[in-house]
């Protein structure tokens, strides 16, 4: 049986193996997105630097990751999918140990640097290897598996983070990755390097491919530290701003007309691959932010550690796991847009319910819509994958999955700083609006500073109970701010899907008859 691009795909055990190979370096790779994040004061007081000098360390990664993805279509036609994919997985498993071993933050930064960039071509080419092994009528499922590590990856990241830390040392999240990357490595040289792709020497756009790191570097550092030095009222942000747009726009102009481009812009000639680019970007980012103010949330405000934040998080990968196989076995013998409106669905309804929480909520209260979550994450992720890849030919999915995920990661990336300053630009509103209630004039108030003098405290100690009550409750606005605003994004971007059009399968692919 071969595959849609006539090699000879793989059966039996064999594709088991490699399968599973190729899931776990997908699952490292995102994982380590995350696994930093509960590390960061750890590292941090390790390494003598401020906790916010501690989160460049996760910053580094993601946009060394972003700016690498794109490059992957000419990479693996300059080198062939399967060795870079090895290569870029045995430097990923090298640079993890080194990031372990490092003494100053300085180097660890580098190596993260490093670590980032031959971890961008790793996402996207486990996904082309993953499809090119499967049967034609089996690619949904490929997908589907590609993308329950995608999904389950950020979850556990903290969990695992939380605990290594808290057990052991800070340089444990890195060392997890060595047994997992040396297996990767090992059976895909072993089952895959006779089947590599066609190689080609194509020239390097090094005139795209610095444009790209100027506009994207700068344009994360503005969206780091804007918050921070109070946004474009900073010369060193406006200057930021400036160089990322012209950047930018030089960036469009010489791709466009640049015959060997980082980007490849025909892509976008595909109204099915801009309508799932869009939704991917837009819909990742806004879930992504969710998943780093929902324990930040818990922790700073809720009194939650790291490692029960990471548990009233982690139920949204149960029924992805369970889903996500269902969603690629019925891909192609159900309309694409469907399971992305169930998708968008499920994130609007659980988002307004997360918006509805006060103070008093409980774990379980927590739990039960993220659980529900997981049907969404499956619904969204293999069908808009499966919708941005439709209708093009086999050579160049790799290129295409490459464009996705760096618009995927853009997303993550600034949706997080974006939704981290809307989050503390409301909780700041809140807590001036909740406190203008607090006055001498105000008869409430005014018998609540009563009750607390009544039970022994002083002055200072009311007003520092005031502060904290109204902090937690501002914070509590605010993440109920966030969550509506990202239910009204979901639907926004539901009405969008519906332009996608027809047929949604594979080029050059027979699809499978219609279900009963």
């Amino acid at each position: 049986m071969t595959n849609p691009g006539g090699e000879q795909s793989l059966q039996g055990p064999a594709l088991a193996l490699v399968t599973v190979a190729l899931a776990l370096a997908t699952f490292m790779n995102v994982l380590d997105t995350t696994i930093t994040n509960v590390a960061i004061p750890a590292i941090a007081g390790s390494l003598a630097v401020s906790p916010s000098q501690g989160t460049w360390v996760i910053t580094a990664f993601v946009v060394a990751t972003a700016i690498t993805v794109p490059l992957t279509g000419w990479l693996a036609q300059r080198l062939g999918e399967v060795k870079l994919f090895i290569g870029c997985t045995a430097a990923f498993t090298l640079l993890s140990w080194s990031c372990g071993l490092a003494s100053d933050f300085h180097t660890l930064l580098l190596l993260r640097i490093l670590q980032g960039a031959v971890a961008g071509p790793m996402i996207p080419l486990s996904q082309s290897l993953l499809i090119k092994v499967f049967p034609a009528d089996r690619r949904g499922m490929a997908l589907a598996i590609w993308a329950m590590t995608t999904v389950v990856a950020p979850v556990l990241g903290p969990i695992f983070g939380g605990w290594l830390t808290d057990n052991y040392s800070w340089p444990w999240i890195f060392y997890i990755n060595i047994p997992v990357g040396t297996f990767s490595v090992a059976v895909t040289w072993l089952m895959l390097r006779h089947r590599d792709t066609p190689v080609q020497h194509l020239p390097i756009d090094m005139v795209g491919l610095l444009l790209l790191i100027t506009w994207v570097g700068t344009l994360q550092i503005l969206l780091d530290n804007g918050n921070d030095m109070g946004w474009f009222g900073s010369p060193f942000i406006v200057h930021l701003a400036e160089i990322a747009i012209v950047c930018l726009v030089f960036f469009l102009i010489w791709e466009w007309y640049e015959p060997h481009s980082v980007i490849d812009f025909s892509l976008f000639r595909s109204r099915n691959f801009n309508i799932a680019v869009i939704a991917i970007t837009l819909g990742f980012g806004t879930y992504f932010g969710g998943i780093v103010i929902f324990p930040l949330w818990l922790q700073t405000q809720m009194g939650y550690t790291a490692t029960w934040a990471g548990i009233a998080a982690a139920p949204v990968g149960l029924l992805a796991i369970v889903f996500s196989p269902l969603v690629g076995k019925f891909l192609h013998r159900v309309d694409l847009r469907i399971f992305v409106t169930i998708s968008f669905l499920v994130f609007s309804f659980c988002s307004f319910w997360l918006g509805r929480f006060s103070t008093q909520v409980t774990l379980m209260d927590l739990i039960e819509p993220r659980l529900l979550m997981g049907i969404g994450v499956a619904t969204f992720f293999v069908p808009l994958t499966a919708l941005s890849l439709s209708g093009l030919n086999p050579d160049r999915i790799a290129s295409a999955s490459g464009v996705a995920n760096f618009l995927r990661t853009l997303g993550a990336s600034f949706g997080t700083s974006l939704s981290v300053t809307l989050w503390d630009r409301r909780a700041y509103l809140h807590d001036v609006h909740l406190s203008e209630n607090f006055t001498i004039s105000n008869p409430v108030s005014n018998h609540f500073f009563d009750q607390l003098h009544a039970m022994g405290l002083s002055t200072l100690q009311v007003d520092a109970l005031l502060a904290s009550q109204v902090k937690k409750q501002a914070f509590m606005l605010a993440t109920n701010d966030f969550f509506w605003l990202s239910g009204w994004l979901f639907l926004t971007l539901l009405a969008l899907v519906w332009l996608a059009r027809p047929p949604f399968a594979p080029k050059g692919a027979t699809p499978p008859p219609a279900a009963e």
